[in-house]
């Protein structure tokens, strides 16, 4: 698999985890900056962003998003910038708020699920009114594919011209009430994908625990991975991660064991066809 680049994501901060959880979660945009930099040494080509308040709370400003985004380009050049359009820090129109920045991608949830202590709303109208957004920007869109129908959906919605192909879909598993970690489904997933998609793209993404074996499962599987603070603080049992930089270091570490060069930026653009500078119109 020499000639089968492996594309790392890094998650830098999410909207849950604070520096009480672990103190290396980085929450300004200045550390998210130095964060995301370090993970891009490291080996990661992808920076999947979110945006907190000063007091650590999840926030949908887009002045903020542009302030990273900003910060990224300068001192990341090339790296792909993925915004995320989740429903913890805002309600509706507000998720979509930044999308006008045109970042290179933004992610996409194509249907409702159940999170820990509630559930993860995605109306249909809402859904498709982010598609038409990331149509009208020229974003490409990562599929979060919570459950399986959610991989049909995403197809089904390509197929009728509400997203532009070739797809980027995204396995997540390990969320408490969602998905499990479980190699069978896994499996599932990525056949299913190949049978429906046969061009598009796909990466894992597990929770906890988990995220180490989803890494393993999709650099083995012959797909990109997802790693970094926002999904996980932990190197183990017994220790935090000391960085989002040491969690990229230990992914890019699975990608040499089964013979998976790391994705530079210019073959993650490449492979998801993302040229650079592209999305700004």
């Amino acid at each position: 698999m020499t000639d089968n680049p492996c594309i790392i994501c890094v998650a830098i901060t999410g909207s849950v985890p604070t520096q009480r959880d672990n103190p290396a979660v980085p929450i300004s945009i200045a550390e998210q900056i130095e964060s995301t930099h370090a993970a891009f040494e490291a080996g990661a080509s992808i920076a999947h962003v979110h945006v907190r308040n000063a007091d650590q709370t999840p926030s949908s400003d887009p002045d903020k998003f542009a302030a990273l985004q900003a910060g990224l380009e300068e001192h990341c050049p090339g790296m792909i910038v993925q915004m995320s359009t989740g429903g913890r820090s805002g309600a509706g129109a507000a998720r979509g708020g930044m999308l006008p920045l045109c970042p290179d991608m933004a992610s996409l949830t194509v249907g409702s699920n159940n999170f820990p202590s509630r559930v993860y709303e995605n109306p249909p109208d809402l859904v498709d009114w982010l598609a038409e957004e990331m149509l009208k920007y020229n974003i490409k869109p990562e599929i979060e594919a919570f459950d399986l129908a959610h991989i049909f959906q995403a197809v089904k919605m390509q197929n009728d011209g509400r997203l532009k192909g070739p797809l980027h879909i995204q396995f997540v598993m390990g969320v408490k009430n969602a998905m499990p970690v479980d190699k069978a489904v896994f499996d599932f997933y990525v056949e299913t994908v190949k049978r429906l998609a046969p061009d598009a793209t796909w990466c894992g993404a597990g929770i906890g625990a988990g995220q180490i074996l989803l890494n393993e499962w999709s650099i083995a599987a012959g797909g990109h991975t997802r790693t970094g603070l926002e999904d996980n603080v932990r190197l183990d049992k017994s220790r935090l991660a000391p960085s989002n930089a040491a969690l990229v270091v230990r992914a890019a570490e699975l990608c040499a064991t089964y013979g998976r060069p790391v994705a530079t930026w210019q073959q993650a653009r490449d492979i998801l066809q993302l040229p650079l500078g592209a999305n700004r119109i």
